[in-house]
């Protein structure tokens, strides 16, 4: 098997007799040791231009043994037998114009239609999103719900699933109300489904990457996840699919009670070729002093080497992914490259409204990308577009890219071995980053070059907190009814049982840290009558009011051993209340370089060293802590102190307008379904004098349509573009 693999790889051609020969042997293994057979076809496919082709019927008909009927008709490969052009047809999705289904898929859409519920687990390059769409596709159902982990997965979905916004009412914010007149499609993230007070009778639910339901994972969101999972199927019933990569089982038991069939298949149409740089330089990598310069100098020369394909690397963290990104940049510019991307539109946007001097800016022109969760909605987006289409070669990123986003690499490099600071990456992770190399009907075969030993194989069961119940938090277990209750001995339910009805309501609605709550509750009570007018304020708070709240938040609301570094309670207030003033990364960005410069651990970096920093930063703030940790933290102390203020029989405050501001970056809120669309808030603060605040937010994009919005000289190119992508979802 190996020297047949080596040898397509090294041959030119074959001759009709060897042709046959490797054709045969082919078709031996895959009745054998089907696994080995099916990898030996891909690499035959991948290589197909050396075969003869007058043996294409043999060929066609070893593709059809197998299933893979997506490729027979990439391929323009024929079948010869009635019986295996039946197959085919029968392949054929019913709803999808000219998709045709593998044989597993169909399996699996057959489980789909069945009265069952369906939890998968798959490779990534099965094509998991195909079955999501075919769901839609089929109008079987009135209301579905499609829960996944990050908002770039779900602008994805968005855009891939835009085509059917004449049947189905798309819903990306909590704030659009269900449609009564046609189908309602919900994508969202478990935070807003528990957040989302209307939800109508939901019929299907899908959850993607359900792995992270696990509170063995280190997710700090799987609570968020499985409050979120609970509520729909124990309210709703619906039918249900959930699924993820590379898992051996779930909890036990849960499959009975939710009739329920969990499926495992290692069944793919991409290949993957592993390539052991470490055991090549044993003993020479390290991460520090010349073993870290020797590591980064081979990575270097390697992507030097492959810059005409796509290749991804893994980095642990935003820091890491920003830093190796420039130094490859500094080797590019030494080996003397010339850029490339001179006149990207993203470029423009980037040295108007951020910095001239962001690194990010270079490392574009010279075909570099970076992708991380700190990075706004629309730049990510943007970036992995310029991937898929070839404008930049390497793309550095983090573990976002573990969780599925969509890309076109040939290659994937495993070059850090930790997930931030401190997790290893486990043979579950590495199984995840190692899918990202080859794509389904783009590669037949990927690659992924490994920096670092491949992590011993271990099987990944994912337990489902709400129903296994050991372990669960505080924040699940309150949630669930009495009776469902499995351990009534536990101090976690003697401490919540001992809560007040009308106290625990509210904590389990705020969906965080439940003993820090309760102690909140307390401490507002104790300290109302003398800081009443810190506490209970509207619209928008004073510095000393945003102080104080904020400093309760910090003080009772932060779990133990949960991450805020580099962030502190006094600068969380300081940042928090100037961005409210200038909502400006600029500002934002400016203050932190003033900042950092004065600091003594910044002697001897350059300015334009510093200012990286800052914008990684201000970017990791306004992403991380504006938009999802300080809104949330003051909808709670709202919800907490308004239950004080009735007790006292005193005006309570009302935190809700500036949580919201806060949350929608200080975009009205009928224009902040743009942001959501991938729009830069820079258009959107354009737009809002050509739109009435009183226009539905839902029908924001037919009236920039209509009034043709877009094509004023005030737009940077770049911001038009991302208007119009979303004119062409809609199929303007």
């Amino acid at each position: 098997m190996t020297e047949i693999l080596e040898k397509i790889q090294k041959v030119d051609k074959f001759n009709s007799s060897e042709t046959f020969d490797i054709y045969r042997h082919c078709a031996e293994v895959l009745v054998n040791e089907e696994e080995k057979g099916i990898n030996l076809l891909i690499h035959i496919l991948n290589s197909r231009e050396k075969f003869e082709n007058s043996l294409d019927e043999m060929l066609a008909d070893l593709v059809e043994s197998i299933g893979f009927y997506p490729y027979l008709k990439k391929e323009n490969l024929n079948l010869s037998s009635t019986g295996s052009k039946i197959r085919q047809i029968a392949s054929l999705s019913p709803n999808m114009q000219d998709k045709y289904f593998h044989e597993e898929q169909k399996y699996v859409l057959d489980l789909l239609s069945s009265d069952k519920n369906v939890i998968i687990s798959a490779p990534t390059s099965f094509g998991k999103s195909l079955l999501i769409e075919e769901i839609v596709a089929s109008y079987k159902y009135n209301n579905l719900v499609i829960i996944q982990p990050t908002l770039a997965l779900l602008d994805e979905t968005r855009k891939k699933l835009s085509k059917y916004e004449g049947s189905y009412k798309i819903i990306v914010r909590t704030s659009q109300e269900p449609s009564t007149k046609k189908r309602n499609l919900f994508l969202l993230t478990s935070e807003r489904v528990n957040e989302y007070r209307n939800l109508p009778d939901v019929d299907f639910l899908i959850i993607d990457e359900f792995y992270k339901l696990s509170s063995k994972r280190d997710d700090e969101r799987s609570d968020s996840l499985n409050n979120a999972f609970r509520y729909v199927l124990e309210r709703f019933k619906p039918k249900f699919y959930l699924l993820g990569p590379n898992i051996e089982g779930i909890s036990r038991g849960f499959s009975e009670k939710y009739n329920a069939i969990f499926y495992k298949t290692s069944y793919s149409l991409v290949g993957c070729d592993e390539v052991d740089i470490y055991q090549e330089h044993k003993g020479r990598f390290g991460t520090q002093g010349e073993k870290k310069r020797y590591k980064e100098r081979v990575l270097f020369d390697l992507l030097y080497r492959l810059k005409e394909q796509n290749t991804i690397i893994y980095c642990s963290s935003p820091a890491r992914a920003r830093y190796l990104s420039a130094e490859f940049l500094k080797y590019l510019i030494e080996k003397n490259e010339p850029p490339h991307n001179r006149d990207l539109s993203i470029v423009d946007w980037i040295e108007t409204y951020v910095s001239k001097e962001w690194t990010l800016v270079d490392c574009l022109k010279y075909r570099i990308g970076v992708h991380d969760g700190a990075l706004q909605k629309h730049l990510t987006s943007s970036i992995i577009d310029y991937f898929n289409s070839g404008i930049l070669k390497a793309l550095f990123c983090t573990a976002t890219i573990i969780e599925g986003v969509n890309t076109t690499a040939k290659n994937v490099i495993f070059f850090d071995h930790k997930k931030g600071r401190s997790t290893p990456i486990d043979y579950f992770d590495y199984s995840n980053i190692k899918g990202r190399a080859g794509r389904l009907m783009e590669h037949y075969v990927g690659r992924i070059f490994n920096f670092n030993p491949v992590p011993k194989h271990d099987q990944t069961y994912i337990d489902i907190p709400f129903f296994e119940q050991n372990p669960i938090s505080d924040e699940v277990l309150i949630n669930i009814d009495n009776e469902n209750i499995i351990d009534k001995e536990s101090e976690q339910y003697q401490f919540l049982s001992k809560i007040p009805e009308s106290e625990k309501k509210i904590f389990s609605r705020n969906s965080l840290y439940i003993r820090g709550q309760n102690s909140l509750l307390s401490k507002i009570r104790q300290d109302i009558r003398e800081n009443y007018e810190l506490i209970c304020w509207d619209s928008t708070p004073k510095y000393r009011q945003l102080e104080y709240c904020l400093g309760l938040a910090w003080d009772y609301l932060i779990k133990p051993g949960e991450k805020v570094n580099p962030m502190t309670k006094s600068k969380i207030v300081k940042v928090t209340f100037d961005y409210g003033v200038n909502k400006s990364i600029i500002g934002l960005v400016n203050n932190d370089f003033v900042y950092k410069r004065n600091l003594e651990r910044y002697d001897g970096w350059s300015d334009k060293e510093i200012i990286d920093e800052s914008i990684r930063d201000s970017f990791q703030i306004l992403r991380h802590w504006f938009q999802y940790k300080i809104p949330k933290w003051l909808l709670v102390i709202n919800e907490l102190q308004r239950f004080v203020c009735g007790e006292f029989g005193v005006r309570p405050g009302n935190y809700t307008f500036y949580a919201s501001s806060i949350e929608s970056d200080f975009v009205r809120e009928n224009l902040a379904i743009l942001s959501e669309y991938g729009v830069p808030r820079s258009a959107i603060v354009k737009i809002e004098k050509y739109i009435s605040k009183d226009i539905d937010q839902d029908m924001v994009i037919n009236e920039i349509i209509n009034k043709k919005i877009h094509e004023r000289s005030e737009f940077l190119s770049y911001e038009r573009e991302k208007l119009i992508s979303n004119f062409t979802e809609r199929g303007v």
